[in-house]
């Protein structure tokens, strides 16, 4: 790789402004001033300097976000702010949202630039599970737990796959935790809508085996740890 293309892949600068800064002699390579842009670089053996900090190589980036209601998962928008409007410093991996949460959800949210996760954890027949917990207007019963275990029809006419519903507490407003192995535009709130009740507040708890980490208020993020990333790429 060249020396220009792994300092630009890493946001040090455009290929341009690299050029003009490397011939100046303000990058080294394993420890030796180099004034070539094209100058290869192998970035699993060496170690790249520039404007005196070491600047690893990273391909791939995955962020752990607690999104807040408000914001929109999407890449971008005319109308309205998305989650990459509250990441900062990560402008140069291209991030974009694993699945989506509406508009009014909050909760668990991987940004990522990996394609291949990414396709893995959302596509229904790898069975990745997805769990909310919500409040419900409306009293949730043994025959809701039963009907979605059974799959629900939708407004649309889709059949649901098969989920798993739990009540926390059951009033005239419930508590639950559902886990689904599909992300439907609305799912949740329109399977909730199928058995007659509604979604007061929606929250995603947790993707795979990657639960939210409490110590993220809303609108805050963080890169995945290794032993994260194990468990959200593991498969049964």
């Amino acid at each position: 790789m060249r020396l220009d293309k792994y300092l630009g892949n890493m946001g040090c600068g455009t290929r341009k402004e690299l050029k003009m800064v490397i011939r100046k002699g303000k990058a080294l390579v394993n420890g030796e001033i180099e004034k070539d842009p094209g100058h290869h670089v192998d970035p699993d053996k060496d170690q790249v300097e520039f404007m005196g900090q070491i600047i690893g190589y990273k391909p791939l980036v995955y962020l752990m976000l607690h999104k807040p209601e408000g914001f929109i998962s999407a890449t971008e928008d005319y109308k309205s702010e998305t989650v990459l409007d509250l990441i900062d410093g990560y402008e140069h991996y291209e991030l974009f949202p694993v699945g989506r949460l509406d508009r009014d959800t909050e909760g668990l949210l991987i940004l990522t630039n990996d394609g291949k996760l990414t396709h893995a954890l959302l596509s229904p027949k790898k069975h990745v599970p997805k769990i909310y917990y919500a409040r419900i207007d409306g009293k949730v019963t043994d025959a809701d737990i039963e009907a979605f275990k059974n799959g629900v029809h939708l407004e649309d006419g889709y059949f649901t796959m098969p989920a798993e519903l739990t009540i926390l507490s059951s009033d005239d407003e419930s508590e639950i935790e559902l886990s689904i192995m599909e992300g439907k535009f609305h799912q949740v709130k329109r399977m909730f809508e199928s058995v007659g009740k509604s979604v007061m507040y929606l929250k995603r708890i947790q993707m795979g085996g990657l639960t939210l980490d409490e110590d993220l208020e809303k609108g805050e993020y963080r890169e995945l740890t290794d032993e994260e990333l194990e468990l959200l790429q593991k498969r049964d």
